[in-house]
């Protein structure tokens, strides 16, 4: 058992170094792990061999909007949309599909991708520009792209591509649709006039 006593001042920026009551933890004593009863199922050094076996791999799988919106056509291709579920029903790239990242698991992606040879197209916040609202942008190294890239890889799914382009919106390259995305009325001659507008 380890005992650990701290006499601290209370509410109080005032202790310097070598006054009674300063902690330093780096000087602390505190208990080592020497043995893990009943362990996480968390790898990290999994994590790190399979993510340096993703890097080469992903780098031949960089497409840009055109070659992304080419691809996305063919019928044995999806555009998968990882971010959260209020955020895709908002606005998506027009015929993506959903599974939030944190919900990956063997068993949901098997039921959004039954067929692992699948091509798999996938974006996030950070491919897109000039919509603070629906796309809010992550630190580069922490962008979506690249977990899910990882994810997808690990659990199988290798026939993947991610867009590499940032992409000022609105775009004709990537079209958008969602309940925030206004579609104009093609039968309406005057869009922008309301019914009542249009009475005498």
């Amino acid at each position: 058992m380890y005992l650990l006593a701290f006499t601290v001042y209370a509410c109080t920026s005032s202790a310097q170094p070598g006054d009674l009551g300063f902690l330093n933890l780096s000087e602390a004593t505190l208990p080592h792990i020497t043995q893990i009863t009943n362990p996480s199922m968390v790898d990290y050094s999994g994590f790190v061999q399979l993510t340096n076996e993703v890097d080469s791999f992903r780098q031949t799988r960089m497409v840009m909007a055109d070659s992304f919106w080419a691809m996305a056509q063919d019928s044995n291709t999806i555009i998968l949309d990882t971010r959260s579920k209020a955020m895709y029903d908002a606005k998506h790239v027009k015929g993506a599909v959903h599974l939030n990242f944190s919900d990956f698991s063997e068993e949901k992606l098997a039921k959004v991708i039954p067929d692992s040879n699948t091509r798999i197209l996938i974006y996030c916040n950070n491919n897109f520009m000039n919509d603070n609202l629906f796309y809010v942008s992550k630190g580069p190294p922490l962008a979506l792209n690249i977990p899910t890239f990882i994810n997808l890889y690990g659990y199988g799914y290798k026939n993947i591509y991610e867009l590499a382009q940032l992409i000022p919106l609105p775009s004709e390259v990537m079209p958008m649709e969602g309940t925030a995305v206004f579609t104009p009325n093609l039968e309406d001659p005057n869009p922008e006039v309301s019914p009542a507008e249009n009475q005498d």
